[in-house]
């Protein structure tokens, strides 16, 4: 009876902990919108600024410049909309249950997903227009310049930064008082339930926006004082804060990754089918190349010697022995 019981919880466990386990995790499709975000960069403006490092500056023309600066700024507002996404979808969830199968259902969550990418990208077209998509050799990449229009970079910083930190701060403080208070109420039948997966998928999302406001907060901070007073602020700006804030900043799209897989125990379980996969293929293509060339050598030693070549053949020798005979 006790195994029996540990085996149920186990599954429970496992079907919980499963991103896409029930209809009600629909909204799990705004962790895939994220990850979309992150890898965005890595496929196209992240070699592009690799190989200006290389050649220590921009030589890829100013069309490829502005591609990677747009998509560099596709990625960094499309993750933080994905973000705020996310925070709203879990509030719901949790603290509007009853209502959220109606709110969230699997049409109306691609619907979201799709306004929010609409937003990301009306929200990077005034780049075009004021110009502000420039190289820069401090960090060898095509990106957003705080110096070319102190509204816009204000507003960049307002609608990019501020507002969705103030939405997700508000839902994960109503998420964490609920959780409080659930912790606290004496369990009954009529009272609010949290499961654990929920619990644990709310920790996961929680510390992804907790690392995404530590890493951009530097790099928006900078932006809003340059903006402010651009004349006092960016002779004091050493060139050093500017680089390690923005490096940091783009580094955030390298985090997710290891979040999930610390927290979460499916990524953990995919993450190590991966890496044995790839290294028992790697095994036994080794194995197999290795197999192929001992059985080549082991053929070469056992061959027999090849037969002797026969002599030449002389027509005229031949003719005399013939003549001679008779």
């Amino acid at each position: 009876m006790i195994r029996d019981e540990r085996r149920k919880r186990r599954r429970t466990r496992k079907s919980e902990d499963s991103l896409f386990s029930t209809p009600q995790h629909q909204g799990n499709v705004f962790v895939v919108s994220l990850a979309f975000a992150d890898l965005v960069v890595a496929f196209y403006p992240y070699p592009l600024v690799l190989y200006a490092l290389f050649h220590d500056g921009w030589a890829l023309g100013n069309t490829q410049c502005m591609v990677s600066g747009f998509l560099m700024g596709l990625s960094v507002i499309g993750s933080i909309f994905n973000i705020t996404g996310i925070a709203v979808n879990r509030y719901c969830y949790i603290c509007h249950s009853f209502s959220y199968s109606r709110l969230y259902s699997y049409r109306n969550t691609l619907l979201f997903v799709a306004l929010i990418w609409l937003l990301t990208v009306l929200a990077l077209v005034p780049n075009f227009f004021v110009g502000s998509l420039r190289y820069d050799p401090r960090v060898y990449s095509c990106t957003f310049d705080q110096n070319v229009s102190t509204s816009y970079t204000v507003a960049v910083v307002v609608v990019h930064f501020l507002v969705p930190i103030a939405v997700v701060t508000f839902c994960y403080l109503r998420i964490w008082v609920l959780v409080i208070q659930v912790r606290r109420k004496v369990k009954t039948e009529e009272g609010p339930r949290l499961r654990p997966s929920d619990l644990r998928n709310f920790i996961t999302m929680f510390v992804v926006f907790v690392l995404f406001a530590i890493c951009w907060a530097p790099l928006n901070l900078i932006g809003l004082a340059v903006a402010i007073d651009p004349s006092h602020v960016v002779p004091r700006i050493p060139e050093w804060l500017f680089v390690v804030s923005y490096f940091m900043a783009y580094f955030n799209s390298c985090l997710n990754a290891i979040i999930y897989g610390l927290l979460n125990r499916n990524f953990r379980n995919e993450y190590k089918r991966i890496v044995t996969s790839v290294w028992v293929t790697r095994l036994f293509v080794t194995e197999t190349s290795r197999a192929a060339t001992e059985g080549r050598s082991m053929r070469s030693k056992h061959s027999p010697p090849p037969p002797p070549a026969p002599p030449p053949h002389n027509n005229n020798e031949s003719v005399r022995d013939h003549v001679n005979k008779e």
